[in-house]
């Protein structure tokens, strides 16, 4: 339990870290935004023409430039706060999964060392109460297999199939919200790029002549970034899931290989 809780307050802290650090950057593009509508007024107003330079007063001011951040904040607009969102939950996901396929809390080799060393000097009780008290998959694995062994090795080897039957599904079930978003971030950059296309070409509708090729850009920069932000959140997801994927798989198997092993000296029991 004091392994998970771990996992689990780390999770919480990057999710926190990685939601004010956004909070932060949109703050600054805000600021930018004020400042550059600030400065628009005081640019507009005409400066005082010069004796023999009528030709440089008439000129229009230039606008001030764009940041990046600013350009694709503007670009993602509402979609920018739905794929934060997503990123710190795949953040805080990613950690947690990382954490629960940890050796140490699947087969930890102080646990197998320990119960061995009890089984070694007949201390079935002990070893019982060791592994009752861990909470690693192994621990959980153990513990069901000596409340049953008095009734028979096999009665043994059967309520450690089902608890590890249990536990994998577990593992497997919150690795499946890695897949989930892998599957989900490029639905939702297709869904903006449509959405952002579909604004350009009502620009072009609705114009009645030459369109605007800042507002066409506007709704292409929202197509394209939608769908960029998706590939780049879908793929390290389903990167992830797979390699803890196969992770976790070989961890299962070594929990059944060693807590067979294990338990192989009560294989006369119930005989």
């Amino acid at each position: 339990m004091l392994r998970r809780s771990h996992a689990y307050s780390l999770s919480l802290c990057v999710a926190s870290v990685a939601l004010m650090l956004g909070i932060f950057l949109t703050s600054q593009a805000v600021t930018a935004q004020d400042a550059a509508a600030d400065a628009e007024p005081a640019a507009a107003e005409p400066a005082a023409p010069a004796a023999g330079n009528d030709g440089a007063a008439n000129e229009a001011p230039a606008e001030a430039p764009k940041s990046v951040f600013e350009w694709v904040y503007n670009a993602l607009s509402y979609y920018f706060w739905i794929f934060m969102v997503i990123s710190i939950v795949f953040v805080a996901l990613l950690v947690m999964n990382i954490m629960n396929a940890r050796r140490e809390n699947v087969v930890p080799l102080t646990l197998v060392e320990s119960f061995e060393a009890c089984l070694e000097e007949n201390q079935v009780q002990e070893a019982y109460d060791m592994a009752k008290e861990d909470e690693s998959f192994l621990g959980k694995v153990l513990s069901a297999g000596l409340e049953k062994v008095s009734l028979g090795y096999d009665k043994a080897i059967e309520a450690m199939q089902e608890v590890g039957e249990e536990e994998n599904m577990k593992l497997d079930h919150r690795l499946s919200y890695l897949a989930l978003i892998g599957s989900l971030s490029p639905m939702i950059g297709l869904f903006g790029t449509v959405d952002g296309m579909i604004q350009s070409f009502s620009v072009i509708a609705r114009s009645g002549g030459t369109p605007d090729p800042s507002k066409l850009a506007d709704g292409i920069s929202t197509a394209l970034f939608t769908t960029l932000v998706g590939l780049a959140l879908a793929i390290p997801a389903i990167a992830a899931y797979n390699i803890l994927r196969n992770r976790v798989d070989r961890l299962a198997l070594e929990v059944g290989i060693t807590s067979e092993g294990l338990m192989s000296r009560f294989q006369n029991v119930g005989k």
